[in-house]
């Protein structure tokens, strides 16, 4: 069974990350601090933008929409947090301004 949420429906860290990879588009950021199942934003995390040679640099379309339904992988990454509670997450590859892959420490589970 597929869930949904809605950006709008977020806590504003979440939401802000969110907005963070849609402003980016593509990259990782690094060292993300996770306290109390939300994002740590301030100071924000070290992002590395992708620039693709030929293709879509700019935000997402979506980044002022925020009725935006999320896909599948934000929903796993906020599980994610939800599990480490506290913690740090060594870094997020996102593409088309969605979590891709993470890195984290195994002795955060």
């Amino acid at each position: 069974m597929t869930t949904f949420v809605e950006k709008s429906k977020l806590t504003p860290s979440r939401r802000a990350l969110v907005e963070l990879f849609q402003r980016v588009n593509f990259g990782i950021v690094h060292e993300l601090q996770i306290r109390d199942r939300q994002p740590v934003l301030d100071p924000e995390p070290q992002v590395i933008r992708e620039i693709k040679l030929c293709g879509e640099n700019g935000p997402r379309s979506e980044l002022s929409s925020p009725s935006l339904r999320l896909r599948q992988q934000w929903i796993e990454l906020f599980e994610l947090f939800d599990s480490i509670g506290t913690g740090v997450i060594e870094s997020i590859e996102f593409k088309h301004g969605i979590p891709f892959k993470v890195m984290a420490d195994d002795s955060q589970f």
